[in-house]
């Protein structure tokens, strides 16, 4: 478990294709390495990743086939800045909130302008997220916890205040940056909840629908 508050900027330094998988190897900058052992979690760009082997100066993951394929990790350029954030402890202040690691999918940085001091971004999700993220509620872009200032169907606002901008990679997104998203650990759990015993039943489709929700109650 993460909080989404972004502890370190490191980079990519190597990446290794391995029998259809890949093993990346992170720079990890700032982050303090003197406690992380072999085993332990680390989000890249809020994906989690298992330190399989540490260089001193960072650490070596592998990364799965689904991973690359739903999240942004597969397109990472040797030398492109990521966000680092190692596990939780009992001792961490939660500062941001819930985070697993488990990307949900990959958005796209629609708009992006100056508000104040501020930047005001416009991130389109895809179609599938649209019905987890609310306004006001809390969304993690690329491990980073952020608040939802407005929703607009798939796509939602955030505004990125200047030590965010300048302490994670947000501040150099632009129009058409791809962003790995998480959506809140609460609405996700809801859904399958209200399922109830329907859960068990395979054939059940993946989303709950209005038509779903009306055959059995709910109104």
């Amino acid at each position: 478990m993460f909080t989404g508050i972004i502890q370190a900027i490191g980079h990519l330094q190597h990446s290794q294709p391995r029998s259809g998988d890949v093993r990346l190897t992170v720079h990890t900058g700032e982050l303090p390495l003197a406690g992380v052992a072999l085993g332990d979690s680390i989000a890249v760009n809020g994906v989690c990743l298992t330190a399989v082997a540490l260089t001193g100066a960072g650490f070596s993951a592998d990364v799965s086939r689904e991973t690359l394929a739903l999240t942004t990790l597969g397109s990472l350029s040797i030398g492109n800045r990521v966000n680092l954030e190692p596990a939780l402890t009992l001792a961490t202040p939660l500062g941001g909130h819930l985070v697993s690691g488990h990307v949900d999918g990959v958005g796209t940085v629609r708009e992006r302008h100056a508000d104040a001091r501020s930047w005001r971004l416009r991130i389109e999700a895809p179609a599938e997220l649209a019905r987890y993220i609310a306004p006001k509620g809390s969304i993690c872009v690329d491990g980073t916890s952020l608040t939802v200032n407005q929703v607009d169907g798939a796509a939602f606002e955030l505004n990125i205040v200047p030590h965010t901008a300048a302490h994670t990679i947000i501040g150099a997104y632009q129009v058409g940056t791809r962003v790995n998203l998480e959506v809140d650990l609460i609405a996700r759990y809801l859904e399958r909840l209200l399922l109830g015993e329907q859960a068990a039943v395979s054939a059940m489709p993946s989303a709950l629908t209005r038509e779903f929700l009306q055959q059995h109650g709910f109104k």
